[in-house]
């Protein structure tokens, strides 16, 4: 496989996807954003855009922690699974057997119960949350487990157990409780202690660390106001929805978690849980009357042409992240971003989209290349859009606009010809078309590009585009 990494069609695109996402962070004016791209069981790249803390100016990294909130609810899947494999709970039992305090509305006297299995596959028909507003500013305030269980016997079930897909925090943070009640531990003790630390996860908590907060932690921002502007989101305290949302990690500790999952499928020695137990989570448990939404136990699970995805999405006040994975090709892409209002996971499946691609097409011949480095950069090309991405292509250029959400739709090849001179090459390899034509100062070095009697100038100096 690091042959396949090397080869200058994948390292192309990861050239690319570095260039998009910097893009991305700029235009869309986020504090900051981090990423990264697994291969079988390696963090083959990482990008970091931005800061963590803009007043004080400290960059993001593949370190820097965030708050996942939602992708919380696969340690604690998980963390229910292995007290199945030890046989002291079934996923048909029902909630109440393991929570005699249970107690909630229910639509109807035929309804059947929640089941352990119907908490993890949002399907046991709970609301969304318990009745509180912590999701609310100015102060996203949490219950504790005795408010969490005083309120439940004032709330409702919106439908019949196992009859529609409903996401519900409140039912991932019920499943918590019972980890709880059977391991005899704290929800916290247990996941660090049979998850985070088994796994060699250093930066995961199960809880928001205030003390690194505007450090470690990136700060949060919220989503743009009419005026552009962001707002600084304060630190929280998940307390009794921790199980659900209250988990923080970096890039490179999830990017571990996935090269757990890789290494535990491809037959590696049973860790943490059994390929046969991953597999199974992995699987679709639960789908919809519609046959549009599926569900697997604690992961999403969706078909992307041959393809099956799994992971899971995370939005908490000021936070929005992303991990998907694609086990069939044993990839993987994560993205973290301190603000809201920009989906990340619209970055991570076209990124991870990409890497499928060239890594497709890693074992075709590459013909010897000319050194465009020349030609490497950014060009103005307002007023009509951004920039123009002009990139060394295998063994010709490339160029794409930015901003974009697709930079392979926009994407478009430059052949060589003569000094300094190139021409489009149509789609399909179908012929060539306009000219570009590079221009160099008294120094010799590039200024600008001509296309149509149009001259678009580079915008220098580029971001160095390293990758960690």
């Amino acid at each position: 496989m690091n042959d396949k990494i090397q080869h200058p069609r994948v390292q192309s695109t990861l050239h690319l996807i570095d260039a998009w996402l910097e893009s991305e962070q700029c235009y869309a004016q986020l504090p900051g954003l981090s990423a990264g791209l697994v291969v079988d069981q390696e963090l083959i790249w990482s990008g970091s855009y931005g800061h963590a803390n803009p007043a004080e100016k400290i960059p993001t990294t593949a370190d820097t922690l965030y708050s996942i909130c939602s992708i919380s609810k696969l340690f604690t899947s998980i963390a229910v699974m292995q007290l199945r494999d030890t046989e002291v709970l079934r996923l048909a039992d029902p909630v109440q057997k393991f929570l005699p305090w249970f107690e909630i509305a229910r639509p109807n006297e035929e309804s059947t119960p929640i089941t352990i299995e119907s908490l993890l596959t949002h399907s046991s028909g709970l609301p969304r949350e318990s009745d509180f507003p912590y999701w609310s500013p100015p102060d996203y305030r949490f219950p504790d487990q005795n408010e969490v269980r005083e309120r439940l016997s004032g709330q409702s079930m919106l439908y019949p157990a196992d009859t529609y897909w409903q996401y519900s925090n409140l039912g991932l943070t019920i499943a918590g409780e019972i980890v709880a009640a059977v391991s005899g531990l704290s929800y916290s003790d247990y996941v660090t202690q049979n998850i985070i630390e088994p796994l060699g996860l250093e930066s995961t908590r199960p809880f928001f660390p205030n003390d690194l907060h505007g450090k470690d932690l990136a700060i949060g921002h919220s989503a743009r106001d009419r005026n552009g502007d962001r707002q600084v989101v304060p630190c929280f305290d998940t307390k009794a929805i921790s199980p659900a949302a209250g988990f923080t990690s970096s890039v490179r500790d999830l990017a571990s978690f996935a090269s757990w999952q890789f290494r535990l499928l491809a037959g590696g020695p049973t860790e943490v849980l059994s390929a046969s137990t991953l597999r199974e989570m992995h699987r679709v448990h639960w789908i919809d009357p519609d046959w549009r939404t599926s569900w697997g136990l604690g992961f999403f699970a969706e078909r992307h042409g041959t393809s099956t995805l799994v992971g899971h999405g995370g939005a908490c006040p000021g936070y929005l992240t992303d991990l998907v994975l694609d086990p069939k090709h044993q990839t993987a892409a994560i993205v973290m971003i301190n603000a809201c209002g920009r989906a990340p996971d619209a970055y991570s499946r076209r990124a991870l989209g990409m890497l499928k691609e060239a890594l497709g097409q890693a074992s075709e011949p590459v013909p010897e290349a000319s050194d465009f480095s020349d030609y490497l950069g950014l060009y103005d090309a307002k007023p009509w859009s951004g920039e123009l991405f002009v990139f060394p292509w295998l063994n010709e250029l490339a160029a794409t606009s930015f901003p974009t959400a697709n930079p392979m739709q926009e994407f478009f090849k430059l052949a060589p010809e003569g000094t300094d001179t190139f021409r489009r090459v149509r789609e399909n390899d179908e012929g060539l078309g306009e000219a570009y034509h590079f221009n160099r100062n008294v120094d010799e070095e590039i200024e600008s590009l001509t296309r149509h009697s149009s001259v678009l100038r580079k915008i220098t100096p580029l971001r160095s585009l390293t990758r960690d």
